[in-house]
């Protein structure tokens, strides 16, 4: 999901650093639970926030809200807060659930909470992306941000209605980025 949302937003002309959140469980825990650690994504920092025109949070659903991990990074933020350091940057969420009803729009919500506080703007998956309105198969998708069912072991991989509206979202949010800081 992560990188059809760069795709969206490179395609719109943005720069674009994947980045993901230390992890913070001792490393057998994250072993023995299955936790993604071969990431190639390098560790993003606090400090460097503020240099982007946006910023766009994904992240997986842990009983229906983002994990610690995001939340402990984000809480790290209290003084680009304070500053006004991200005050109208253009932000927005995406998450991946392990079930249909695993808390999607709960998560999405739990991240924009987040990015309203520090002062952004939220662009999410309007219903302009058809694909989120489907009935031919089962899809996630939600007005608040681009979402995907993986599945309890994460056996299930994003669709390409999943993809197309992570790509939509990411597009969106460059292109309302170039509109601001153009």
């Amino acid at each position: 999901m992560a990188q059809a949302v760069a795709e969206g937003a490179r395609s719109a002309g943005a720069i674009v650093e994947v980045k993901r959140v230390p992890e913070t469980v001792p490393a057998e825990v994250a072993k023995s639970a299955h936790f993604k650690l071969d990431q190639a994504a390098p560790v993003a920092t606090v400090a460097e926030l503020p240099d982007y025109d946006a910023i766009i949070v994904g992240c997986p659903t842990r009983f229906g809200r983002m994990p610690a991990q995001m939340a402990s990074f984000l809480d790290q933020a209290g003084g680009l807060w304070a500053r006004g350091a991200l005050n109208g940057k253009v932000g927005g969420a995406f998450t991946s659930t392990a079930t249909q009803h695993g808390g999607q729009e709960v998560t999405l919500f739990s991240v924009i909470t987040n990015l309203l506080h520090f002062g952004m703007v939220i662009v999410g998956l309007p219903y302009s992306y058809q694909g989120q309105m489907t009935l031919d198969e089962i899809v996630g998708g939600s007005p608040y941000g681009a979402t995907t069912i993986a599945g309890g072991q994460g056996q299930r991989q994003p669709s390409t209605i999943e993809l197309g509206g992570a790509r939509f979202q990411g597009k969106l949010i460059a292109e309302t980025a170039n509109k601001l800081f153009g």
